[in-house]
């Protein structure tokens, strides 16, 4: 059986991202689908001692509609980098494994590029180097797959000799309805994911934080085996 999962590229995402891209044997960034500035795929959440802080990059969009996700540009002219870097900081100093990971996290922040989407899949892939989950990882933008919505799913799980698909719980809305996947022999999934409860410091427990608070509280090996406990 050969699995795969296509998703948005998020930034700094949560560990139930990662979890999914651990159950898979390929894992494509939508990266050549329309950008939404209402989702995650310019912002996620740490925990801090006053609470939850939103990290989000500024993007350039003044002129530039219907952009897809791997055509935004930062908008470097607000320097979030030094802004999003002394957040973490601030919020993970004193977590038990921050010192040993905290500085390569931040060169990854500091690689140059104007690329929206080159700095949430680099952030991703160093991630999961961390956690050392090592599913291949590709772009859709580099293949050729056409088609919208469930026909394109579709034409990238072919062209990657999947069998079987594995989706978010929220698309199956649609995905429920649609023949593409069942006319072309391959079964649908889907990602159940329950969030677990870890050490974390910074007052009670609140999930659904960056995967950087499970990796800065709890480390790769405790924290591999936490998110891996979610899976449903």
């Amino acid at each position: 059986m050969t699995m795969v999962a296509i998703m948005q590229p998020t930034y700094i995402p949560w560990m139930g991202y990662l979890a999914m891209i651990d159950r898979v044997d390929q894992f494509v960034f939508l990266d050549n689908v329309q950008f939404d500035r209402r989702s995650w795929q310019q912002r996620n959440r740490i925990k801090s001692a006053n609470g939850e802080v939103m990290l989000t990059i500024p993007v350039r969009s003044k002129g530039r509609r219907n952009q897809h996700i791997n055509e935004v540009e930062v908008d470097t002219d607000q320097n979030f980098i030094v802004r999003h870097i002394r957040s973490i900081e601030n919020a993970y100093a004193k977590a038990p494994f921050y010192e040993q990971f905290a500085p390569e996290l931040f060169d990854q922040l500091r690689a140059p590029t104007v690329s929206l989407a080159n700095i949430t899949i680099t952030v991703v892939g160093w991630l999961l180097r961390q956690y050392v989950i090592d599913t291949d990882c590709v772009r859709a933008s580099t293949l050729a797959a056409a088609g919208q919505k469930d026909i394109l799913l579709c034409n990238i799980s072919q062209m990657l000799s999947a069998d079987t698909y594995l989706s978010p719980p929220g698309a199956a809305n649609y995905l429920d309805q649609s023949d593409a996947f069942r006319d072309a022999g391959i079964s649908v999934r889907y990602h159940g994911y329950k969030h677990p409860i870890h050490n974390q410091i910074n007052g009670p427990f609140q999930p659904f934080m960056s995967a950087v608070d499970l990796l800065f509280n709890c480390g790769p090996d405790k924290g591999l085996e936490i998110l891996r406990q979610g899976i449903q």
